[in-house]
Parts: structure tokens; sequence; C-alpha cells
């Protein structure tokens, strides 16, 4: 059996933030943003540059109880972890763009790490691992 994750859905508040968020701050790149009108929505892929992994699906909420769940997908904790290849060029890079980091770089036994919000208060990790793990 051969699988792979293909997408993350993250609940936005709107396609538009959101979108200029990941791609204008974070440096993603738009994979795709398609309107389907049968369902009054977008289909919007993002990743980091260069990445031929796992994408970001930026599904808008469309009732209130998903909007409860916008900024807090996994109940405070780290949500989702950016690997890196050189941890203090995008660092410099996300803090020169304004990125909120709420744990400040720490050296571990696997690597370098930081802890971030996205423009909805999600966790996420900046990590460069040197540890060899994938």
């Amino acid at each position: 059996m051969n699988q792979v994750i293909a997408h993350i859905a993250l609940v936005v508040r709107d396609y538009d933030e959101a979108i200029d968020f990941y791609v204008n701050k974070l440096g993603f790149e738009l994979v795709e943003d398609s309107y389907q009108p049968e369902q009054d929505k977008r289909w919007v892929i993002v990743r980091p540059r260069g990445s031929r992994g796992t994408s970001l699906l930026l599904a808008r909420a469309s009732n209130a109880h998903q909007e409860a769940f916008i900024g807090d997908q996994a109940g405070g904790r780290v949500f989702l972890f950016l690997r890196t290849d050189d941890f203090w060029r995008d660092h410099a890079a996300m803090v020169d763009a304004g990125i909120a980091f709420v744990r400040e770089p720490k050296q571990t036994d696997y690597g370098i790490v930081a802890v971030f919000k996205d423009l909805y208060g999600n966790l996420w990790d900046l990590v460069q691992f040197t540890d060899g793990r994938p």
C-alpha cells in the first residue's frame, strides 16, 4: 500500500486574508484557488515553496460551529510543524514579516525549534531537525 496525506484542512475566517497571510507573510505558494459554484465555496490550496508534500486546504468556516474552531484546531497545542533546512534564515524572514513567536528559538536534542502563531492563533513549530527525523 502506498498512501500519503495530501491535504490538511485548516478552518479560516476568510479565504483572501488567509491567502495573504500564508503567501505574503509565510512565503507559501498558492497552488490552487478555484470557485465551486455548486457549493458556493472555493478550493484553496497552499504549501511551502518548493514542497511537493502535504499541503493546506484553506477551508472557510460555513457555520457557527466551525467558526468556534478557527485558531484553535488543536485545543491550544502546536497544530502544524514547518520543517526548514535553514532555521535562522526562515526565523529572521518571519520576524521581519511580523509573524508572532510565542516561544523563542531553543536548541534541543533533535534540532532548533520555535513556536509561532498563524493569523488566527493556531500554533506552529518552525523546526530544523538535526537528528535525521523526516
